[in-house]
């Protein structure tokens, strides 16, 4: 049994927090902390069997119980956060992104160096069921050599303006997760990548400084290319989906949906939306990598998704808002670190 502990309390500390709970047997949560930790919070922790509380993630870092923490912070915080519990002995699982400044997410992996700690990132998607499928054909030999790559991602709602000022645009909030996806799918990284963009769902993101949609082509140090059209608001719900065509065939994805059901009569045929948004959609992946997490640990295996895959789709999203800015392709190699 794996002691964690959580250091942030809001929406996808709450998500690790249930999934914990309810999913990783071998995984017990004794501590979450959020500076912002009120009785409502607390209530619902106790709730799902989470008696310690605190305002201090230093108390989670200098109890010597707690062998893992799973950070769950504001995006700023997650790379000091990280040198620090990896300063004090601690395996950790960081929510994405590790930073958006390359030199501290090189401090991470320069401290992590003989260190024997466990590192993993929250790229949950890999985990999900239906990429989890399409990459498991690609491994089997089933679609021969990988050509063609194609992702689809759209979300069911704008965030705010305020939101997009401050999140690093969306290159590197939403786009990352399908540059993870690509590069795991592909199975290699991306040589060069290149951007139409457009902000066409929302003024008000256009006028924080940045787009709301996208296509993105890539070159893949494979042969592979490789396209990802991003939008900020799909009015049917959550749009998730992947196909990947190759010598031998293509494998590819639906939308996950409430029920399978098609109803057909004198007015149409007609199905279910897709789930609304990530929280239904991904649950079960969000278990899954935390699985994984507590597997190495207890294995002392690598874990599924390193320092190094959280480090690549970064410099993948800074040579996307370079390529929006500068009306050119961007070669990977240009972003220097």
């Amino acid at each position: 049994m794996v002691t964690v502990g959580i250091i942030g309390a809001g929406r996808i500390g709450k998500v690790h927090t249930e999934s914990i709970c309810n999913y990783v047997r071998n995984a017990k949560i004794k501590t979450v902390a959020d500076p912002f930790m009120n009785e409502t919070t607390e209530h619902w922790l106790k709730s799902m069997g989470v008696e310690n509380t605190c305002k201090d993630y230093h108390e989670i870092l200098n109890d010597p119980e707690i062998q893992a923490v799973l950070i769950c912070s504001s995006t700023n915080t997650h790379s000091p956060i990280s040198l620090e519990a990896i300063a004090a002995g601690k395996h950790v699982f960081c929510e994405k992104p590790i930073d958006h400044d390359l030199t501290k997410i090189k401090q991470v992996v320069e401290a992590l160096k003989g260190s024997g700690i466990k590192y993993q990132v929250g790229f949950n998607r890999r985990h999900d069921h239906n990429f989890a499928a399409v990459k498991q054909a690609i491994v089997d030999g089933k679609v021969g050599d990988v050509h063609i790559i194609k992702i689809t991602s759209r979300d069911p709602e704008p965030p705010s303006a305020e939101y997009a000022a401050v999140s690093g645009g969306m290159f590197l909030d939403m786009t990352i997760h399908d540059f993870d996806m690509v590069r795991f799918l592909a199975g290699c990284d991306a040589e060069e990548i290149y951007v139409q963009s457009a902000v066409l769902v929302d003024p008000a993101i256009g006028e924080a400084g940045d787009v709301d949609t996208a296509v993105i082509t890539l070159k893949m140090e494979n042969g592979a290319i490789a396209v990802i059209d991003n939008s900020r608001r799909a009015a049917y719900g959550y749009d998730q989906r992947a196909e990947v065509f190759g010598s031998k065939g293509m494998v590819a994805t639906a939308n996950d949906t409430l029920s399978t059901a098609v109803l057909s009569n004198a007015e149409g045929v007609t199905g279910e939306k897709p789930l609304y948004f990530f929280l239904e959609r991904y649950m079960q992946s969000f278990a899954t990598e935390v699985k994984g997490f507590i597997h190495a640990i207890e294995n002392d295996t690598d874990t599924l998704v390193g320092v190094e895959d959280g480090l690549k789709p970064v410099l993948m999203g800074i040579a996307a808002k370079k390529s929006v800015e500068e009306h050119r392709p961007v070669k990977l190699s240009e972003i220097v670190y």
